[in-house]
């Protein structure tokens, strides 16, 4: 999968401008799904049909990553910014940003007489090499993002995007791997999740699913000093339990770990304070959708160096395989 995964992170798709990774996973997945829709927004569905009687499953990993949209350009032709999704300052002095036409800048801070203290999004600039306003070849409502390629450590990847490619990824050989199944599987390639979901929101009321399951990264309490988090790199995929904007939904996390433990797929149990997924958004649609996630434990989220284990990325895929292989059975037990 490396190499599917070193296209998908190092292609560019800040929030709202997702077109170059949309194309990108549409030419994939042609071959593999019976039917491609593309929603108003700017989803992508690639619907797999079973032999049924099953159900209707969702699988939802979102295309955007985080950026910077430009606000203002001043007489010298530094650009002001804001962000697209959680941009943590401290992470971006110094990165090389990019920008849709390819042009690369420096992400820098103003001077400050008190440096103790982590600089706000404020004090950031882009300096892209120009010398005024009028020479500056970016402009208002320009984006950029974090620019950086894919490198290998071992078995572990080090990029920027990670969140969410490598849901996104791990959704595609999903398609690639997935023989038989008794389910209709809808896989959502979601826009706009870094900030509001709407894309999950008004793809779930278009497909209307009996269970929906994100596949995204989630943070990791394997670092010095880390908050405390039972998630770890290298010990399987993290079935959620409760992040800061949902509850997974009892039963559905409840046959995640059945099938995991049943097949012998090393999984974890998430509990995240920090974030959420677009499922938060997808089980409230409609009448209501039993949903829950598969995550990748990943460290340096938001940065332009996130880092995951193949391992992981791996097993996520096989424990997907193995919940959409079978009829679902929800229980409380």
């Amino acid at each position: 999968m490396k190499e599917l995964i070193r296209k998908l992170v190092e292609s560019f798709g800040p929030v709202g401008f997702e077109d170059e990774v949309r194309a990108i996973i549409r030419a994939e997945v042609a071959d593999l799904a019976d039917e491609i829709r593309l929603g108003k927004l700017g989803d992508l569905i690639a619907v797999k049909k079973g032999r049924g009687p099953g159900q209707k499953i969702m699988l939802v990993a979102h295309m955007d990553e985080i950026g910077l949209m430009v606000t203002h350009v001043d007489k010298r032709g530094y650009a002001r910014v804001v962000p697209l999704g959680t941009v943590f300052p401290l992470y971006s002095v110094g990165a090389r940003v990019r920008f849709a036409d390819g042009r690369l800048g420096v992400l820098e801070v103003d001077w400050r007489q008190d440096t103790s203290k982590a600089p706000t999004l404020d004090q950031i600039y882009i300096d892209v090499g120009a010398t005024s306003q009028d020479d500056c070849p970016v402009k208002v409502g320009d984006v950029a993002i974090f620019h950086q390629g894919l490198e290998s450590v071992g078995e572990r990847l080090i990029a920027k995007s990670i969140d969410n490619r490598i849901g996104c990824a791990i959704l595609i050989e999903t398609l690639r791997r997935l023989k038989q199944t008794p389910h209709e599987v809808y896989c959502v390639f979601s826009v706009q999740e870094e900030t509001t979901s709407v894309g999950a929101r008004t793809a779930a009321y278009s497909v209307d699913p009996d269970l929906a399951i994100a596949v995204d990264v989630t943070g990791t309490g394997d670092t010095p000093k880390a908050q405390p988090m039972a998630v770890e790199m290298s010990k399987g995929p993290a079935i959620k339990v409760r992040d800061a904007g949902m509850i997974a939904d009892r039963r559905v996390k409840n046959w995640m770990v059945q099938r995991a433990e049943a097949a012998k797929i090393p999984y974890q149990l998430e509990i995240f304070r920090l974030g959420t997924t677009d499922v938060q958004v997808v089980q409230a649609v409609r009448e209501g959708v039993p949903s829950g996630g598969v995550l990748v434990p990943a460290r340096y989220v938001h940065s332009q160096a996130e880092m995951i284990d193949l391992g992981d990325v791996e097993n996520a895929v096989t424990l997907l395989l193995e919940l959409l292989k079978k009829p679902i059975v929800l229980s409380n037990e």
